[in-house]
């Protein structure tokens, strides 16, 4: 893959999925990483509900990596850094926000002291290795988000990072059009710009819309307001802190990573809060319900989250009362529609009213539509197009709209994650592919999607499992006692009491008609628990997981 002369764009993640955001810009001993997230994909495999990529192929080539440059602060964006970055060793390169939410993170997670991470200021270009670099603003559904420009030996390669083109932004900060063009008179040989929102015509609507809404559910509340939007959604929390002033409520924030979040935007001067707005719960107690907000993580749906344990009754302070609002100010990630839409649900069996994107205007998204990405390729005009971010037939419909722009079909390239896209002064072509993949994380453990456990604990959640224990002749493998079976979700006491002996009793006559003695202990083990599967199937035509476990003796 070696070539002197050429680019390679590799995505590690994010092409072709929602979520898991990673690609790479590699230009002969240099790699910059660029984005590094999770996503909550994997919710059908039990307990593996969160996936960041495999970087196997930056492990292989740790020697060329450069730095890490990140576009924004969500956590499709950012949420694998805690697990990735330390192992890199590499500086860090974001947004003075983004940084903020970053050393959040990687304070939480204890990782902090083996990172660095540097703050850039947009338009102010910076060197690393033979690409020069600038961040130019951008807007989105968070503050201080940009897109970056990379000037290589062989052209300048635009990133969006995650956009719309949004008038009125919370932050009333705009995208710099005029500065957009500077970067880009020159030309631009590539073009990488986000997808996730190519169906959807016309023009995406601004966060404004959402602070009005957000302020006459509040305004016309009865009772306490309770708001759910992610952790990391600076500019939504400041639309609630202002609506909770002008009708003179307090706001108390519930979830952890909200809490650090909120403290760290406070302290830094990225949320404008009135003194004395914000109460601990405990404070707030002695309130009216017609004088509180609370805000709350959960907007996913997140099985530990403050908001779903609300909504199962489950929380040790918060429960639902009658007269409540609740607002769910978000869209449910793709995979994640069944856990918003459970949450929701008990919180209507709970007597809440609860407002949702579906039936009002309590969120938009922050991805530019159609009209909006014409008008990043009408700007930058590229030789070359990549649709990124989004689902297969979202970077289809980009491609589309690249072709409908001008560029030429054979410039236009859908990629998927481990792609290798190579660029030379006159050609592009797919030149190859590495390894890619999705790791899975629990708790401190990370697991690969290849390995067999995900499949295990599938087949553990839909067909049960029976546990065997058996205690044998440690020299002649001989059976000492009965043995004892253990129905573990598999099926009802009542029903698995009546088989029990059947199975007992069949392994029992095996044993002692069959002559094992010869087979090994891992043999044995096998045979028992074929045996054992096969005499559960015939009385019930189901097949559980079996597991046999033999202890000797003598």
């Amino acid at each position: 893959m070696q070539n002197n002369s050429s680019i390679k764009v590799i995505p590690l993640g994010g092409l072709g999925e929602i979520g898991k955001n990673m690609l790479l810009i590699e230009y002969e001993e240099e790699i910059l990483v660029i984005d590094a997230g999770f996503y909550f994909g994997a919710s059908d495999l039990p307990g593996l509900d969160i996936g960041i990529p495999d970087i196997s192929y930056l492990i292989e080539n740790m020697e060329k990596i450069s730095a890490v440059l990140i576009t924004h602060g969500h956590e499709d964006h950012i949420g694998a850094l805690p697990y990735i970055l330390p192992k890199l060793g590499v500086p860090l390169y974001a947004s003075r926000l983004t940084h903020d939410l970053i050393a959040v993170k990687l304070k939480e997670s204890g990782s902090i002291k083996d990172c660095r991470l540097n703050v850039i200021e947009p338009y102010e270009p910076f060197t690393i290795g033979q690409f020069r670099i600038e961040f130019f603003r951008v807007s989105h559904s968070i503050p201080d988000a940009m897109g970056i420009s990379i000037e290589t030996p062989i052209g300048t390669i635009i990133h969006t990072g995650d956009f719309k083109i949004d008038h009125t932004p919370v932050d009333n900060r705009q995208m710099d059009f005029n500065h957009l063009s500077r970067i880009t008179s020159n030309g631009v040989i590539l073009l990488l710009s986000d997808s996730t929102y190519a169906e959807v015509e016309g023009y995406t609507e601004s966060e404004k819309i959402v602070g009005q809404t957000i302020f006459e559910a509040i305004n016309n509340a009865k009772g306490r307001v309770l708001i759910s939007t992610f952790a990391s959604l600076i500019s939504r929390i400041q639309q609630v802190i202002n609506a909770a002033v002008k009708t003179d409520r307090k706001v108390v924030i519930v979830g952890r990573s909200m809490q650090n979040n909120v403290k760290m935007a406070i302290r830094n001067g990225y949320l404008n809060v009135p003194e004395d707005t914000i109460l601990k719960l405990n404070k707030s107690k002695s309130l009216p319900d017609e004088k509180l907000v609370i805000v709350a993580t959960g907007s996913q749906g997140e099985p530990s989250s403050a908001m779903v344990r609300i909504s199962n009754g489950k929380h040790p302070e918060v429960s639902i009362k009658d007269k409540d609002t609740v607002i769910f100010s978000s869209s449910p990630i793709p995979g994640n529609e069944i856990l918003v839409a459970k949450t929701i649900d008990n919180l209507f069996r709970q007597g809440a009213n609860v407002l949702y994107s579906k039936i009002a205007p309590v969120h938009v998204h922050g991805h530019g539509s159609k009209e909006e990405l014409k008008l990043m390729l009408s700007l930058v005009r590229p030789k070359y197009f990549v649709p990124i971010h989004g689902e297969y037939r979202h970077l289809i419909a980009h491609a589309n709209i690249a072709k409908s722009m001008g560029i030429e079909t054979q410039n236009v390239f859908v990629l998927q994650d481990g792609d290798v896209l190579e660029i030379e002064p006159e050609e592009a072509f797919l030149a190859d592919q590495v390894h890619s993949g999705t790791i899975l994380l629990e708790g401190r453990s990370e697991i690969s999607a290849t390995s067999s456990l995900p499949q295990d604990r599938k087949r553990l959640a839909n067909k049960g499992a029976i546990s065997i224990s058996i205690v044998v002749d440690a020299e002649t493998l001989s059976l000492i006692n009965h043995p004892e079976l253990t129905n573990i979700g598999f099926m009802d006491e009542t029903d698995f009491s009546e088989i029990y002996e059947i199975i007992a009793k069949d392994i029992t006559n095996n044993m002692e008609i069959n002559d094992l003695d010869w087979l090994t202990l891992g043999e044995l083990r096998e045979e028992l628990e074929d045996i054992a599967s096969e005499k559960i199937y015939e009385l019930t035509r189901r097949r559980p997981t079996i597991k046999v476990s033999i202890h000797q003796i003598g």
